[in-house]
């Protein structure tokens, strides 16, 4: 085969490489853009610091579970000794200069009572794990609250640059209009300026709005562990619902103090220290351990060889120690006090949890019911406001409103609007958090 046929098969095989490679990378799955809510608690449950830096605090309480268990069972340790000795001759010379020696042998104990101290130890070492993942189940549900109220926020911002927008159109407009009466000789200079003025102010806030959004995708970017260059936006809802009936609060109370993980997890600490109470009062009963080992030796013995005196020195060894504790420095009855200290304290943890808990499920009720209540009150005042607003534009189009009227009526339309983006997710956010500690999983 030619040189040169060999060439074109290498380039064809060189081609054909290439672009199986090129179709490789084309169906990798591209890192999201657009994040609807799901998307951002699923993704913070999975990639947040604080979460995985609580989940492997789990891991290590399983890893002191093991152990413990480990402890009602046996040890076993190897030891190996060689020594060698050197010194001068005698007089005789009959000595060696070099005596070396070697001991090796097996020993193990193990722990046949403790006042069950062991057991007691395992089953507050398996409520160590449940609580860890009751406290990682609390910061779920922390993030859960923080990225939603994140995420409304955003929404806020993108109907108030949607409004804005539109309010700078409309100023654009009612600036050209007056500009052109101004030509005309209809209007005065002070009309013009009064509407630049209105256009500057409009174009301010459309601006503030942008900033806003701005920040808070940075805040909801920051709970998402997401890097700061990366191309981020939420989905805008079609709707948003905000005026379903709220759940009432007995209902809510009682549910959230029988299954919220705050209150499991205080609830857990109240019986592990009660375990840690067991434990101290264990000190003051004795201990009964099982020893037993095995060895051999051997020395440079003319008399005898190595093997023959490994035979002969081979030991078994087997005992049982009762350790009784008669005066310990007053350390047990140290460690039942601190340990009673312990149980009362978190017995008023458990109870302050529960009536935390208690008021801010009562708060959140309140909130949600005011917030639904603002929320009509601002759909009754757009309502209004946006048709006064209509008959003021129109009257200005054709002339026939004063412009301290026109510009009064447009004041109360745009506190009107606002107020009703501002109430409108106010109110869904507020049900949505009440119903989470109904355990309603958040959604829009």
């Amino acid at each position: 085969m030619s040189q040169l046929t060999i060439k074109n098969l290498l380039l064809l095989f060189l081609g054909f490489s290439s672009l199986k490679g090129y179709g490789q990378d084309t169906t990798a799955k591209p890192v999201p853009v657009l994040w609807d809510l799901a998307t951002c608690l699923q993704y913070a449950k999975q990639n947040n610091i604080q979460l995985k830096t609580l989940r492997l605090t789990t891991e290590s309480s399983k890893q002191d579970l093991l152990q413990s268990k480990s402890a009602l069972l046996p040890n076993l340790s190897g030891s190996a000794s060689q020594s060698f000795n050197h010194y001068n001759l005698n007089t005789s010379g009959t000595t060696n200069a070099i005596n070396y020696s070697g001991a090796y042998g097996l020993s193990s104990t193990w722990t046949l009572y403790r006042a069950g101290y062991l057991k007691t130890d395992i089953k507050q070492k398996d409520l160590s794990v449940q609580s860890a993942n009751y406290a990682v189940l609390t910061s779920e549900n922390d993030i859960t609250l923080q990225i939603t109220q994140a995420y409304l926020s955003i929404l806020v911002d993108k109907e108030s640059i949607i409004y804005n927008q539109d309010l700078v159109k409309t100023s654009t407009a009612q600036l050209g209009q007056t500009q052109r009466s101004y030509d005309v000789g209809s209007s005065a200079k002070k009309d013009v300026a009064q509407f630049q003025a209105q256009l500057a102010g409009d174009k301010y806030n459309l601006t503030a709005a942008q900033n806003a959004e701005r920040q808070d995708k940075i805040t909801l970017k920051q709970l998402l562990q997401l890097p700061a260059t990366h191309d981020f936006d939420i989905v805008k809802p079609d709707t948003v619902i905000s005026d379903q009936r709220i759940p009432d609060l007995q209902t809510v109370q009682q549910y959230a103090l029988q299954n919220r993980p705050e209150v499991k997890n205080a609830e857990l600490a109240v019986r592990i220290s009660g375990f840690d109470l067991d434990k101290a009062k264990s000190g003051y009963l004795p201990t009964l351990t099982l020893g037993a080992g095995i060895g051999t030796s051997y020395a440079n013995d003319p008399t005898y060889n190595a093997f023959r005196q490994f035979d002969n020195n081979f030991y078994q060894q087997a005992g049982l120690t009762l350790s009784i504790p008669i005066f310990t420095n007053r350390q047990n009855k140290t460690n039942v006090a601190k340990a009673k200290i312990e149980v009362a304290q978190s017995q008023l943890a458990l109870e302050n949890t529960k009536t935390t808990l208690a008021l801010t499920t009562e708060k959140a009720y309140i909130t949600a019911q005011n917030s639904q209540n603002q929320f009509v009150s601002a759909i009754e005042q757009l309502k209004y406001n946006t048709e006064v607003y209509r008959i003021a534009t129109q009257e200005l189009k054709i002339g026939s409103v004063n412009l301290v009227n026109f510009y009064q009526q447009r004041n109360l339309y745009v506190q009107a609007m606002q107020a009703y983006i501002q109430a409108k997710y106010n109110a869904a956010l507020a049900e949505r958090i009440y119903e989470f500690y109904l355990g309603i999983p958040i959604k829009l």
